[in-house]
């Protein structure tokens, strides 16, 4: 670590704490024995999402939560339920996949959660996920629901 007073490299940490920002550490310079404090956060390498069109982006924790606050409009669903959802999401996806993951995928996590959650909340993802040609499609997952 370099000192930002004299800026030589070396130093001692004096004590360490967890903090809203992350680890705060305080430090002594071996050199200019000055104190200073540093913080230090976890970060994750960036997951890409390969979309359906071949493109990729960065994982998004937003857009996630926005889809599926879009289906969940004007139903009994709290949004501490949905940022729960995400939150699983998002550590399924850390834990499990490092580089890349299919956008699909992401889907299938989200349906899995919102048909326990909500049934029409459900099928409102679904149709636009799954993309239904038409009405006999969207019929017949309505009929698997029901069962």
């Amino acid at each position: 670590m370099e000192c930002p007073y004299c800026h030589t490299v070396g130093s001692r940490v004096l004590d360490s704490r967890e903090s809203t920002v992350g680890i705060r550490r305080r430090r002594i310079c071996d050199n200019c024995q000055k104190r200073f404090t540093t913080y230090e956060k976890v970060s994750f390498v960036p997951v890409m999402v390969v979309k359906r069109n071949g493109k990729k982006e960065i994982f998004s924790t937003e857009k996630l939560e926005n889809s599926l606050k879009m289906a969940c409009v004007k139903r009994p669903i709290k949004n501490i339920e949905v940022s729960n959802i995400v939150e699983k999401i998002e550590v399924s996806i850390n834990k499990n996949y490092h580089n890349e993951i299919q956008a699909g995928k992401i889907g299938q996590m989200c349906i899995k959660y919102l048909k326990k959650l909500d049934h029409v909340a459900y099928i409102r993802f679904a149709s636009v996920y799954r993309d239904f040609k038409n009405i006999d499609s969207f019929t017949k997952e309505v009929e698997l629901l029901k069962k």
